[in-house]
């Protein structure tokens, strides 16, 4: 909000000036009333292995993020122009594996690759689109100066609440959206609708049925799965509502099966077909990948996307983008030390108090080592797991994140934040939503911005130029 000279800048002037005549204790009673409208609404998100309660209320504040309109023009074209590498990233390695035979990632990096998907060779997605919905983890460390922290092209989360923030504050400051011309979000369910019709495989007849699969009430994302579907205006399914049906996948409605053109799966690959990955699992469809490689559906995201949010794949992002596009990357990545080679494992052990160390397949903050706050003991502790399995991290420097103010009992405060835009691609293009999901650590000092790990959600603004 406010420059190293101190100076307030441009993107939070008419934001700054109403704040400065409201009444601390009215926008307190606000804050009161958002938790509120959350809690009625049922905004929570599940934390697993945690003897606490298992649903909890994600934090709001209700401060905007303001992002500029020229910020955001630089952001979108790095964001589109990564997202259209990574489609052609994963297309390429379940073909001809062009990068790998030019020597720009080494063979075991695709082959030793946890996420890798052998059923996906030779599979051509309808569409020729692997990951329909893309949700990109972005830093701010200076003026212009972004980093990209992570890919989330698996099943990316967090629009439901992105799309919640921006009721609310509707519904609460309607005076702040008069005097600031704020980029409209609302849109989201209804290109996410289309965006995944326009994918539907070519024996779709007529208008493509869409459906949302969720592994049901107990998964920490399940207001999220039900939320977009009421949303879009499609069915939300469970894996035993599905079946295979003359070489369809199709739902049970009061009429009987309906076939579906377009699944968009918010369950993991080894779960979702018993017959083709984990046999055990209840939450899938039997026989589904063989539907798909025959061209009978769409699952959105494709299986086995997973390679390209991979954080050691991650690494090898800037030579991805420059492969496949021709051009220098827009967005740059965190300088990244993958533990796997032995050169960067010495660093790593020898710097763990001052670096960042995550799981190369964790998320939501878990498994990761942030070593200018962790104790000697867990240090050490961190060292005898990086020397046990040294392929399971990386390590990144510690960044000097920006901070954005929240609204706490002494007034603003700056606190870290992290930026989720949300991308849709399609046979048709890419849709960027403008803005998208601003997590902050709400602890002082913290750099772990997960709802998990503490951290809460504002509404991002991004302005109109």
């Amino acid at each position: 909000m406010w420059g190293d000279d101190d100076r307030l800048r441009e993107p939070y002037a008419r934001f700054h000036q109403w704040f400065r005549d409201e009444d601390p204790a009215r926008l307190r009673a606000k804050q009161r009333e958002a938790e509120n409208l959350f809690r009625l609404t049922g905004i929570t998100f599940n934390v697993y292995g945690r003897s606490e309660a298992e649903e909890r209320l994600i934090p709001f504040d209700i401060i905007p993020r303001i992002i500029s309109g020229h910020e955001w023009q630089k952001l979108a074209r790095g964001i589109e122009q990564r997202v259209r590498a990574i489609n052609a990233f994963i297309h390429d390695i379940y073909h001809k594996q062009e990068i790998v035979r030019a020597g720009r990632i080494p063979e075991e990096m695709i082959s030793r690759n946890d996420a890798f998907l052998p059923h996906m060779i030779g599979v051509e997605p309808p569409g020729g689109i692997y990951t329909h919905i893309i949700g990109i983890d972005i830093v701010r460390t200076g003026p212009g100066e972004f980093f990209v922290l992570e890919d989330n092209a698996r099943t990316p989360s967090g629009v439901s609440y992105m799309l919640e923030n921006r009721e609310t504050m509707l519904q609460m400051f309607p005076e702040l959206f008069s005097r600031n011309r704020v980029r409209p979000v609302q849109n989201y369910p209804t290109d996410l609708r289309r965006s995944l019709a326009a994918s539907a495989p070519t024996m779709a007849d007529g208008s493509p049925v869409v459906a949302v699969l969720t592994p049901g009430i107990y998964n920490s994302a399940y207001f999220e799965h039900a939320f977009l579907a009421d949303q879009m205006g499609v069915e939300l399914v469970e894996g035993h509502d599905l079946k295979v049906v003359d070489g369809r996948v199709a739902m049970r409605t009061t009429r009987g099966y309906k076939p579906i053109d377009v699944l968009y799966r918010r369950v993991d690959d080894d779960f979702l077909d018993p017959l083709n990955f984990n046999p055990k699992s209840q939450l899938g469809v039997p026989g589904i990948m063989d539907v798909y490689r025959a061209g009978g559906i769409t699952i959105a995201n494709a299986p086995g996307t997973g390679i390209a949010d991979d954080k050691a794949i991650y690494s090898y992002m800037p030579e991805i983008v420059e492969f496949y596009t021709g051009e220098r990357p827009l967005l740059k990545n965190v300088p990244t030390w993958r533990c796997s080679e032995p050169e960067d494992l010495a660093h790593v052990l020898d710097n763990l108090a001052d670096l960042v160390v995550k799981e190369v397949h964790g998320s939501g903050g878990y498994g990761m080592l942030i070593g200018p706050t962790a104790s000697k003991k867990d240090i050490s502790a961190f060292r005898a797991k990086l020397k046990a399995r040294p392929g399971n991290y990386i390590a990144q420097p510690t960044l000097s994140l920006s901070t954005v103010p929240i609204f706490s009992r002494q007034g603003l405060a700056p606190r870290h934040v992290d930026l989720r835009p949300f991308v849709l691609a399609s046979p048709r293009g890419i849709k960027i939503t403008p803005g998208g999901l601003t997590r902050v650590a709400l602890k002082k000092g913290s750099l772990v911005v997960n709802s998990s790990q503490g951290g809460g959600t504002k509404d991002t603004w991004v302005l109109e130029d």
